[in-house]
């Protein structure tokens, strides 16, 4: 079993910054990647990021290229998604997810969930 903590949401201003933390513990090495997505009520579960453990290489979504970064530290095994220039748009519950598929986009081939950090973006 992994098990996941997300953490760092909170309300900030259009154009503002948020760094969002996803620690694992347990069976850390049950994964391969670790992901970021969000969702709002009444939609589906959106990706936003995802990192290649071992290989540090990444994916994105792209509404997000450009102002988004996710990195790891493989010390705290942690992965960390880095928001700058927020819109309101990216108002969510953003959660991390860990899959031993290598870089899916898909939620369906994450199977450890943490339980989701809320991020307001006001106008």
């Amino acid at each position: 079993q992994v098990q996941l903590v997300d953490s760092g949401g909170g309300v900030v201003q259009a154009g503002g910054s948020l760094r969002l933390s996803c620690t694992a513990s347990g069976r850390t090495f049950n994964y391969n990647s670790m992901a970021w997505f969000r969702q709002v009520p009444g939609k589906e579960r959106e990706f936003v990021a995802v990192l290649r453990w071992n290989t540090g290489s990444t994916d994105y979504a792209d509404f997000v290229k450009g102002r988004f970064t996710i990195s790891r530290d493989n010390a705290e095994n942690t992965v960390y998604l880095q928001m700058n220039s927020l819109k309101p748009e990216d108002t969510a519950v953003y959660s991390c997810a860990a899959s031993l598929i290598v870089l899916s986009r898909s939620a369906g081939d994450y199977r450890y969930w943490g339980q989701g950090t809320q991020v307001t973006v006001s106008s």
